[in-house]
């Protein structure tokens, strides 16, 4: 696996070149992008066994004209995607059949005209757009190389700013986000201890989709939450939505930053990024909080490679208070803080936010936690945990089976912080360990692995990320149910997984 010293090294910094060697970060940093030096990450060779060798991949290199089409087609899927959504009640939009409101829909609604289009072919429908996006972030990634900066920061806010104006996809959280808010604002009960389907006669209720569940959100994100309980519903729910979008952009402009700031060309970064088609239909789409948790957690990235180590700390603890998963960075930066000064730094930074931050949260909810247990009791048929104990014939996603993953996950994580070499690339092979050791994995979990492939020096790494993104996208296809169906393939049939249905159904309905 290649590796690159940090950009702390000073002259001595390499970056990768086309073919995957390295070249001085000076001429890295000099390059223009018609500049057939440009430090880009190349889709090198697959290696194969022996007896297939003749059969290795050819690297993939395409012209401009390529890469616009690729960015044309990105960015026509989207507006096809949210006009669509918007002319009126589809299963694109959660509870839609129940309730769709004008302002919930946007400023698109009713812009085609009433349309009869049936659940099956709107699921179809929906794939094909999904397909064509992942095809087309192929093709952009292979023409990069072509395609001057501008225009790729353009096409990333345009896609961005059109899936913004469209109510949320499937498998959105934003009415929770807003329950939790008006149960703990409003109503006065701990959403740590309480349930949105407590206060059936607020309008959020019929817009949520877990009314059983406790909250399991950080609370530094439900603090925050809390002052849209004041506010109209529709309003509230715009400001999300451009939090979301705006938090978004400027992740998108981090990782440019320390790509830049560890020599190499930030186009690469961008598309791997912003581009992908998870990010987009289902991070941006659904208007997930993974965002404000990502924005915090990569700019102490930022803050270790600009030897700023008290302020990486501390910035990683608010990226902790809104999702526990964060914390997973910290060992990671710590080892990237090089020497003990720098990491004792690093600790002050940590422990000085995090005293206001416990502060704030036993203020609020007393000495309630996020409820992380249910969710991690529930599980999600195609997670890695699951079909584990599937194929293995113990029923699916056992508590034995979860037991042995996170056991697992502490070893790789142990073994990665004790190896040697670019530990922006070990925190996200940690991150790819941890999205395999969870039972209820989400498409949009592979942008917490986005951000770090795009930084790391492992070919290997952006392999994975973009491997399970294929993966990802294919199992939560809108019609791939129809075709676990025709196999007769049910990967809940076991009795993990009937009892995780239940307990799933319970969660979701209040009763």
């Amino acid at each position: 696996m290649p590796q690159e010293p940090g950009p702390l090294d000073g002259p001595s910094v390499l970056a990768a070149s086309a073919s995957g060697s390295p070249i001085p970060a000076a001429a890295a940093a000099t390059a223009t992008p018609s500049d057939a030096t440009v430090a880009l990450p190349r889709f090198a060779p697959l290696r194969l066994p022996r007896v297939v060798r003749s059969l290795r991949w050819p690297d993939v290199e395409l012209g401009p004209r390529w890469g616009r089409i690729a960015l044309a087609t990105i960015i026509v899927c989207a507006l096809a995607m949210v006009l669509f959504s918007t002319h009126g009640p589809t299963i694109l939009v959660p509870r839609a059949s129940q309730i769709f409101a004008s302002w919930e829909a946007g400023p698109l609604y009713h812009l085609l005209g009433p349309l009869k289009v049936g659940a099956t072919a709107t699921n179809y429908a929906l794939s094909a757009l999904i397909l064509v996006m992942l095809a087309a972030y192929f093709v952009a990634l292979a023409a990069l190389r072509t395609l001057p900066g501008r225009l790729l920061a353009g096409c990333i806010v345009a896609v961005q700013l059109i899936l913004f104006l469209g109510p949320p996809f499937q498998l959105t959280d934003v009415p929770n986000y807003l329950g939790y808010a008006r149960l703990g604002a409003l109503h006065g009960l701990n959403p740590y201890t309480h349930v949105i389907g407590q206060e059936m006669h607020d309008p959020v209720y019929h817009f949520a989709t877990w009314a059983n569940l406790h909250s399991p959100y950080g609370p530094l994100f439900t603090a925050l939450t809390y002052p849209l309980a004041f506010l109209p519903l529709p309003l509230a729910y715009w400001i999300v939505k451009v939090a979301t979008v705006s938090l978004s952009l400027a992740l998108i402009a981090i990782v440019c930053h320390c790509a830049r700031r560890l020599g190499r060309d930030p186009r690469y970064a961008a598309v791997l990024v912003g581009l992908n088609p998870i990010y987009l239909v289902y991070a941006i789409g659904g208007f997930h909080n993974d965002f404000f948790m990502l924005v915090p957690a990569i700019g102490a990235i930022a803050l270790v490679l600009s030897r700023r180590d008290r302020s990486a700390g501390a910035v990683l603890m608010l990226a902790v208070a809104v999702k526990l998963t964060a914390i997973l960075l910290l060992p990671f930066l710590l080892v990237g803080a090089q020497s003990w000064p720098r990491r004792r730094n690093m600790v002050i930074g940590a422990v000085l936010a995090a005293i206001p931050l416990a502060i704030m949260s036993l203020a609020l909810f007393g000495l309630s936690l996020p409820n992380l247990s249910q969710q991690n009791s529930l599980l999600t048929p195609f997670s890695f945990p699951n079909l584990f104990g599937y194929f293995i014939g113990v029923g699916g996603g056992t508590t034995g089976v979860l037991r042995l993953a996170t056991v697992a996950l502490v070893v790789v994580v142990v073994l990665l912080v004790r190896r040697r070499g670019d530990w922006i690339s070990h925190a996200g092979w940690a991150t790819v360990a941890l999205i395999a050791s969870l039972a209820w994995v989400m498409p949009w979990y592979v942008i917490w692995v986005l951000p770090l492939a795009a930084l790391g020096s492992s070919i290997w790494l952006r392999r994975a990320a973009l491997v399970m993104t294929v993966f990802l996208v294919l199992v939560f296809l809108p019609s791939s149910g129809k075709f676990w169906s025709l196999i007769n393939f049910n990967p809940l049939n076991g009795s993990a997984g009937q009892a995780s249905q239940t307990l799933q159904a319970k969660l979701s309905w209040y009763r």
